[in-house]
């Protein structure tokens, strides 16, 4: 297959990385150009600049309400550290010293630079001496590439070319950019790569008075034609290599029947209704209580029936958003969130309990309409309304959403007719405004629309003549049950194929007995109806499929043995119903274990095995689950081991982060354009590669699981934790020949997604599979200034095959306040939002640039923030590192970053384990992904049931979170640590004796065993209580984490500590040097 179709998307040919899976605008090397690419040639801010301290511009508060607390003594604070010891500390990364030394490049180091056309050579990167201090620091350019277009809606109508794998390609020398929507983009000028403009002009001082808020008067622009959205039209087959599935849904979301035709002027947002989220589709039981970080993240937006009164009287929308929309000036005064925080006097900073999202400032009546943050979150709840104000905040803006998850309240409407914009094609939703009964005007494109006669009638209520009060109207999440339109051939069966290494490696581990048991006792739960299909493949040297036609006495089994050129012997026999055959296909199960005890087999041909699958799953998409436990070594993929584990604890960089071949990213490329995902499990005590075989499950949207050191007798932890992924993975919702897309507001646009998928046209992810454990982030910019408005909207629109064969479309939108001052911008920071996003772009540079790059970049970030905050929002400048509120955590956040498995250095790490740890990163949603950033550490010792949860008579104790230090550890406790993946539950030296028996059931300290990864079921309240904690926080996750009991003399102690955060190690600064550390680059 030819590379061409998807070099400037995903990644070129052999021997060059690829970035944040198919991102739009990777990470490139170059330095940025000199005019920003914000909107009006805006300049990106230059880190060189940003170093630069000016004088403050006028105050943003005249009055006191900002002025710090004058430093002092204080109960709990830091001890004043000496201020030599700390300077002769490496530091993270690079070597600190009192004056920066000079650049090792005369022109300033990139901040997010973007990348270059693919013809063009990629420079190499600008060289950095391992003494630097941050010369040239790498950080995030948060302005926006100009690859896609900005979220504009065109009234020319222009037919796409139909798209390959890699049809997102930029349009060549003498082809204009395309829009989002397919329509011809007027060219942007030619802009100097690379220049650096010494003498631009600085950034102006902020605004000083508060944004004025204009009531918006309704428009007067001619309506709509018709409300009823025409059904798209249909793109012909997909060119590429070979045949492509008829399915390609490219056109769903962007095709118009006929032109479109312009709507009012102008951007007034027009009356809304004040609607009461009172629709619930079902009496579902009432959901049980979440996990910390869940339960705090729903808590701003609950979307349960409110009591509200509905304003009566006729006239073009029942309420006004304008008058109340001056609450949302920040001016008036200082909220909570910008609070000033000397870090280095407040030690105790850590909240008891979870981190909360940040409610955004907007009226009552929008804000209860809005989407609940566990789905859909911004890092930043207030939006700039320039590019140069985002500049000036030194923060990432992005979504980061997690669009497929369980919900257990989703309202379902099975309607004929989907209202939509005709222009922008966004889905009615509750941020639209009805200028009277007959007409909606869009919240993203602010088209008038005509509202189209079967929407009138209220399937809720059964009355006619409201369609403000539809469900459609009254849920920021809400599913549709898509019409005929919106298939371009029947929906496809479940179909799940299993391929499994059956190599002597993978008959010593232990895991076909584990993964035939599991299936067998599941077989009946997979998600399907009558039309489900499954079919097995295994391979060693050889590849053997199994013949379970209906009618056998016994499964049959075909070998062949020419990997070079495989093909299927029997191909209708090999894919059989399930509900007809399910007898051989348990018989086969049963037999698998033993079929291969004895072989002495060795090598392995996975790239033949998976060339064959997809054969196999081409004629009708599905899922491939493949298991691997050893490095390919035969035929086609076959790979050869590149880590050095000498190497593992080395400070300087770390190599073979990217894929060794393009072998696996083409086969997944070609997997997505036959709606085939892949998952990948891996279960090895060696070095596998995953660099290079994680490629055809990123790439294919499919999952990656990672089972180190599997042994079905030597590792219990493993197997325990790799049956329970194992049934939710076989039993959990899945969605078929999937796309997703992103809109948003016009004047925002998006330029960088990350998760595992692929971007078949500029904003479109094909999803061949979609599961409700996956979560997706993407990078935005402001690309036309938003000064006349007051709210805008995002809308993630999710379009699927469920595995009862319907096709569903899932919406989520969300609405976020306009602001025009920085101090607004820092009070809606989300700090663990923006910790995500960063963690998302920091892996990206990882493997496009270095990892002490993206050190680096992560450690700037925290400077730039701080910096700006401290320069433009402060209006009393003073000793200390002042942050407000809603960052105080970003430092320490920050430093979790850069000791964890995907960003530390200086510690022993497998290469396989830092690039799984860097792939759960961009996968997981947000809310397990800070787990593994940073743990939540618990003294279990004392347990009571003050505070508890009462979940299904169980009571849940509710213990403090406690700072990740030894400090917080006593030798007379048992603590409990929960870092995601994984929890330890850490015994001290003189733990009371009551903990020993009634929990642990050992006499002593000493009788703890050694390798104990599960909690005894004793007749006990104490035992109970631990053990409700323990089954509690793994039941808010989908993934399960192992249990390991630990002591001092455990050898998995240090692994313990090195999780603690904030306290010093070999290799990496403590909490307090870091603060420390960023007060001396901010003060520079």
């Amino acid at each position: 297959m030819s590379t061409a179709g998807f070099n400037s998307q995903n990644g070129t040919g052999t021997g060059q990385t690829y970035t944040n899976g198919p991102s739009q605008n990777p990470v490139a090397l170059q330095p940025p150009p000199g005019v920003g690419y914000g909107m009006n040639h805006q300049p990106a801010y230059n880190p060189m600049q940003a170093k630069v301290l000016g004088p403050p511009g006028p105050p943003l508060y005249a009055s006191g309400p900002y002025q710090p607390v004058p430093p002092g003594p204080q109960s709990g604070s830091y001890p004043v550290a000496p201020a030599q010891p700390l300077l002769t500390r490496p530091q993270i990364g690079v070597l600190p010293s009192h004056t920066p030394p000079q650049s090792a490049s005369p022109v300033p180091g990139p901040r997010l630079a973007q990348t270059t056309p693919p013809a063009q050579a990629t420079p190499p990167p600008p060289a950095v001496t391992s003494t630097s201090y941050y010369t040239g620091p790498p950080a995030w350019q948060y302005a926006a590439p100009r690859g896609p277009a900005p979220n504009h809606v065109n009234p020319a109508v222009a037919a796409p070319p139909h798209m390959s794998h890699g049809s997102a390609q930029p349009p060549g020398p003498g082809a204009p950019p395309t829009s989002i929507h397919g329509y011809p983009q007027p060219a942007p000028p030619p802009m100097p790569l690379h220049t650096y403009q010494p003498n631009r002009p600085a950034y102006g001082p902020p605004p000083t008075a508060p944004p004025t808020m204009k009531p918006a008067a309704p428009p007067a622009g001619p309506p709509g034609t018709t409300g009823t959205p025409p059904p798209p039209k249909v793109d012909g087959d997909v060119a590429g290599n070979g045949p492509q599935a008829p399915n390609s849904y490219n056109h769903v979301d962007t095709r118009m029947a006929g032109a479109a035709q312009p709507g009012p002027p102008g951007r007034h947002l027009g009356h809304y209704p004040s609607l009461p989220p009172g629709y619930q589709n079902t009496s579902a039981p009432p959901p049980a209580p979440l996990h910390p970080a869940l339960q705090a993240a729903t808590q701003p937006y609950t979307q349960g029936p409110q009591p509200y009164q509905q304003p009566g009287g006729p006239g073009p929308g029942p309420a006004q958003l304008s008058p109340s929309m001056a609450a949302m000036s920040l001016q008036s005064s200082t909220p909570e969130a910008l609070r000033v925080v000397n870090l280095l006097q407040e030690r105790n900073l850590l909240p008891s309990a979870p981190v909360p999202a940040p409610t955004p400032c907007l009226t009552q009546d929008l804000q209860k309409l809005n989407c609940s943050p566990e789905v859909f979150r911004c890092t930043l709840t207030s939006i700039p309304q320039t590019q140069s104000l985002l500049n000036k905040a030194k923060l990432p803006l992005g979504l980061l959403l997690h669009p497929f998850k369980d919900l257990s309240q989703l309202p379902v409407v099975t309607s004929s007719t989907i209202v939509r914009c005709r222009s922008c094609r966004t889905y009615i939703n509750p941020f639209v405004s009805f200028l009277d009964q007959r007409r909606w005007k869009c919240n993203l494109c602010y088209r008038v629309n005509d509202v189209p006669e079967e929407f009138m009638y209220n399937p809720v209520s059964r009355s006619y003549g409201e369609p403000h009060k539809r469900p459609e109207v009254q849920n920021a999440t809400i599913e549709f049950i898509a019409p005929s339109e919106y298939m371009l051939r029947p929906p496809q069966p479940a179909v799940y194929l299993f391929v499994l290494d059956v190599s002597h490696n993978a008959v010593e581990t232990g895991y076909l007995s584990v993964f035939c048991q599991s299936l067998l006792d599941n077989i009946n739960a997979l998600p399907g109806d009558s039309r489900t299909k499954v079919g097995f493949i295994t391979f060693d040297s050889t590849i053997h499929f199994y013949n379970l036609q209906e009618g056998l006495s016994q499964p049959q089994m075909l070998i062949v043995s020419d990997i070079e050129d495989i093909f299927l012997p029997t191909p209708d026999s090999l894919l059989v119903n399930l509900n007809e055959c399910k007898e051989l296909v348990q018989d086969l199960l049963k037999s698998l274990p033993n079929l291969f005890e004895k072989t002495m087999e060795t090598q392995s041909a996975l790239g033949s095995a998976l060339q064959a699958a997809f054969k196999l799953l081409s004629p009708t998409g599905g899922r491939m689950s493949v298991f691997q436990t050893q490095l390919p070594n035969l035929g086609v993929g076959a790979l050869q081991s590149r880590e050095d584990p000498n190497q593992r604890a080395s400070a300087k960089d770390v190599q073979h982060l990217s894929p060794a071949t393009d072998f696996y990213k083409k086969l997944a490329l070609d997997c997505s354009g036959q709606q085939v995902a892949v998952d990948l499990f891996l279960l090895s005590a060696q070095y596998c590669d995953l660099a290079s075989l994680g490629c055809i499950s990123r790439f294919s949207a499919g999952s990656v699981y990672y089972y180190p050191s599997y042994h079905h007798q030597h590792n219990p932890a493993q197997v325990e934790r790799f049956q329970r992924d194992l049934k939710r993975y076989l039993t959990r919702k899945i969605g078929f020949e999937a796309v997703m897309r992103i809109r948003c507001t016009k004047g925002l646009s998006i330029h960088t997604f990350h998760g595992n998928f692929f971007v078949r046209s500029t904003d479109l992810l094909s999803l061949p599979n979609v599961n409700p454990d996956a979560g997706f982030a993407v990078q935005m910019s402001i690309e036309e200034n938003l000064d006349d408005m007051q709210v805008v909207s995002f809308q993630a629109a999710l379009l699927y095959t469920s595995s009862k064969g319907e096709r569903r479309i899932r919406v989520h939108t969300m609405c976020l306040p306009v602001v025009s001052s920085l101090s607004d911008v820092f009070a809606g920071a989300d700090v663990q939002a923006v910790t995500g996003l960063l963690a998302c772009m920091a892996v990206d540079r990882s493997v496009t640039s270095s990892l002490s790059d993206a050190r680096d970049a992560m450690t700037n970030a925290a400077i730039d923030s701080l910096s700006s905050y401290r320069q433009s929002v402060l209006t009393i400048q003073q000793p200390g590192l002042l942050a407000p509120a809603c960052l105080r955590l970003f430092p320490l956040y920050i430093l979790a970053l850069l000791k964890q498995k995907a960003f530390r250095t200086g510690t022993s790490t497998r290469l396989d384990e830092r690039v799984f740890a860097m792939y759960q990163l961009k996968y997981q949603p947000l809310a397990f992904a800070m787990l593994m950033i940073h743990p939540a550490l618990y003294r279990v010792d004392d347990l009571s049931d003050e505070g508890a949860l009462n979940i299904s008579e169980r009571t849940v104790p509710q213990p403090r979170v406690l700072q990740l230090s030894v400090e917080k550890l006593s030798r007379e406790g048992a603590f409990l640590m929960d870092a995601g993946l994984v929890m330890y539950l850490w015994i001290g030296r003189n733990c009371h004796q009551n903990f020993l028996s009634q929990v642990l059931g050992v006499s002593s300290y000493a009788a703890v065993p050694e390798k104990l990864c599960f909690l005894p079921e004793l007749d006990t309240a104490e035992s109970q209580r631990t053990r409700a904690l323990v089954s509690w926080l793994r039941d808010q996750r989908p993934f399960f984490p192992s249990l390991h009991i630990i002591r001092d003399e455990s050898q998995l102690k240090p692994h313990f500590l090195q999780n603690m955060i904030e306290d010093r190690t070999e290799s990496a600064l403590s909490y307090y040097e870091f603060l420390l550390h960023l007060q001396q680059q901010i003060s520079k």
